[in-house]
């Protein structure tokens, strides 16, 4: 991610530079857009270190949910910084048109963004894949469903990047070829709303992961078959479950044990069943069991007496 950084702000000077010389307002678009890249990049890895900060008395379930913070920011920035300017540039443009300059600089600083953006996104798209393997789903499948905005983000980020310079190229192109520079301003405004659509999309992913949002129903199937086909469970309730993080999720379970286990045993079976559920599913950090008997004479709450200390 620190190379991803350095090449957006190399690429967002270069961009500037090629706008000022050419005037072309779809280049100025572009290079605040990797300009916000760059400072997105940056939130983000603030966020992945904060959320790596251990459990005290003020944040018990540790602080994996920076993440999901800082990724809403993020996708705030997008909206108001890299839309919104890009937007207003464009209109601007339009408005009050500069006739191009030789777009020879535009080409060249276009071409060589898009062989950086194209190996960015690629790398981006390639930790989508990993981190969704083994899910059966398709690309659009893991990046609606990824619980990782540090992944899902970059992957968007770099997708519009690339999108949004083919729309600067063109934009630069047919305005200089028709001698017609509301192309140009046509090119920045369609880059702003794109950014804008973007980072919709990354809010509404996010702010479902800030709210608490939990397992898909393939997993709590899992987990309702391994808690099942434990000894002496005799009934399993639908589970509450709840993302902390990317790979740190609460797990809340009711059980009905058979009323013959005395408490001792009901507690080695308690502790069996979480190491079960750890081995198929390592996010759940946190597993906590209410056990029960069927007579209803007694209710006591299991807590897990081997709690993980969530890692990022």
């Amino acid at each position: 991610m620190f190379g991803g950084i350095a090449a957006n702000v190399g690429i967002a000077v270069s961009k500037f530079v090629a706008a000022y010389f050419t005037g072309s307002s779809a280049m100025l678009s572009e290079g605040i857009h990797s300009l916000v890249d760059s400072g997105n990049g940056v939130l983000l890895l603030y966020g992945i270190r904060q959320s790596q900060k251990p459990a005290d008395k003020r944040h018990p379930f540790g602080r994996s949910k920076e993440q999901y913070f800082w990724g809403l920011i993020v996708a705030v920035l997008i909206f108001a910084i890299g839309g919104g300017m890009s937007f207003y540039e464009g209109i601007k443009h339009i408005l009050d048109p500069e006739p191009l300059t030789d777009p020879l600089w535009n080409y060249i600083v276009l071409g060589v963004a898009i062989l950086f953006e194209g190996w960015a996104f690629w790398l981006a798209a390639k930790a989508l894949r990993q981190a969704g393997s083994g899910t059966g789903l398709s690309f659009w499948g893991q990046l609606r469903t990824s619980k990782d905005p540090a992944v899902f983000a970059s992957v968007l980020e770099n997708l519009a990047a690339l999108v949004g310079l083919v729309l600067a190229l063109l934009g630069v192109y047919f305005g200089h070829a028709l001698n017609n520079p509301y192309f140009d301003g046509g090119a920045s405004v369609a880059i702003g709303l794109l950014l804008m659509l973007v980072a919709v999309f990354l809010v509404s992913r996010t702010r479902s992961l800030l709210v608490g949002t939990g397992v898909d129903d393939a997993t709590i199937d899992s987990v309702m078959r391994l808690v099942g086909q434990q000894p002496g469970v005799e009934q399993v309730r639908p589970p509450l479950t709840m993302y902390l993080g990317p790979t740190d999720v609460v797990l809340a379970l009711d059980v009905d044990f058979h009323d013959h286990l005395s408490a001792v045993e009901v507690e080695q079976a308690v502790a069996a069943m979480q190491d079960t559920l750890r081995t198929k599913h390592p996010e759940f950090k946190r597993i906590f069991v209410e056990a029960k008997s069927l007579t209803e004479k007694s209710r006591d709450t299991v807590q897990p007496t081997n709690q993980v200390t969530p890692q990022i």
